[in-house]
């Protein structure tokens, strides 16, 4: 995978900034005045139950909503004013994604490379997701977590400098998961951004250089994971249950490997 060819912004300046995001449905204010920024390089998340706006918020970002009121650029693109550009420069994996059924794999890549007019070499992408073994396989006859894994080799196509990631494990088995995880380090370590939403807590805390918790709309609290996890000790926090060195999941690892199982 090539370094993220998308550098037209100040290394000082966030590559991500939002400012008083409102958006409301009926009755429903879904998002409340939301404001954060993300540093180039940075994995971020954007954690909350469902129904707390995060997607809504994310969605704004992407350009693929519009909001009420605030202001968001990406990568010093006004997201309002110029959505299509914003595109060019962002990658976006979607928990649920349709693509062409009896198309290969290699096939679907090269056709999304040459909306953005762009010649694509399929290996890379694939074997990033650990999927180039079934390059000439049609997407219809994956697994579950096989798409999930393409859906994140397509969001690369464009070699984005952003990448929006929903539940991107969401369905995955064990090895498949840290796979992933390994993919996104990798990723940060080429330089690019990733925002990612996660319902697994373990998950943003082992990827994530800073979090924020939204509810009701509104980001409730932004730090790094180890800096909310200090507060709340220093709040005087006792788990019920003691934790123990080893989980239940590591069991599993030990057990079956960490090498991923294709049938």
């Amino acid at each position: 995978m090539t370094t993220p060819n998308h550098q037209n912004i100040d290394g000082d300046a966030p590559i991500i900034f939002v400012e008083g995001l409102r958006k409301r449905y009926a009755d429903i204010q879904a998002v409340d005045g939301v404001s954060f920024t993300v540093s180039k390089g940075e994995v971020f998340a954007l954690l909350g139950p469902n129904g707390s706006g995060k997607t809504t918020t994310i969605e704004i970002i992407e350009g693929m909503r519009a909001a009420d009121s605030g202001k968001a650029t990406v990568a010093g693109i006004d997201v309002s004013r110029d959505p299509r550009a914003v595109k060019q420069v962002i990658g976006v994996q979607l928990q649920s994604s349709v693509f062409f059924e009896h198309l290969q794999l290699q096939e679907i890549l090269k056709m999304l490379g040459s909306i953005y007019r762009m010649k694509i070499d399929p290996e890379p992408l694939l074997t990033t997701v650990d999927l180039w073994e079934r390059r000439a396989a049609s997407f219809r006859t994956l697994s579950g977590g096989q798409k999930q894994r393409f859906a994140i080799a397509a969001a690369l196509v464009n070699d984005p400098s952003v990448v929006f990631l929903d539940e991107p494990t969401t369905g995955l088995d064990p090895q498949a998961r840290h796979l992933m995880w390994e993919t996104i380090q990798g990723w940060k370590a080429q330089g690019r951004t990733i925002v990612l939403t996660t319902h697994y807590m373990e998950e943003a805390e082992e990827l994530c250089d800073r979090v924020a918790v939204m509810d009701s709309g509104r980001i409730i609290t932004m730090d790094t994971p180890n800096s909310l996890i200090d507060e709340l000790l220093a709040r005087g926090f006792h788990r019920q249950q003691e934790v123990r060195p080893a989980t239940l999941e590591d069991v599993f690892l030990d057990l079956t490997g960490r090498s991923l199982r294709e049938f």
